[in-house]
């Protein structure tokens, strides 16, 4: 995963702390479509509509996927392993 450099994410944080705040105080059942709905928006307003963008939003996506996976769910998965046994 390309990550920005540490002196590149002070511009978000309060930006993402406010948001993150907005969607915790949400109901569970409520977070999904509402993260699809500022995900979305978001990749419709970076990316000029072309094609070419279109292919580049989708793979960001799918590098998102790919490093929540990586970061969260598998070390997740990892404890899991370690307190249940394996397969």
């Amino acid at each position: 995963m390309p990550y920005i450099l540490q002196e590149d994410r002070p511009k978000y944080e309060e930006s993402l702390s406010t948001l993150i705040a907005i969607l915790k105080a949400q109901p569970l059942e409520r977070i999904d479509g509402e993260l699809n709905y500022i995900i979305t928006r978001i990749l419709k307003e970076a990316y000029p509509l072309r094609y070419f963008n279109i292919n580049r939003a989708i793979g960001v996506m799918e590098a998102c996927k790919l490093e929540y996976y990586r970061r969260v769910a598998a070390p997740y998965e990892d404890t899991k392993i370690q307190q249940n046994g394996d397969v």
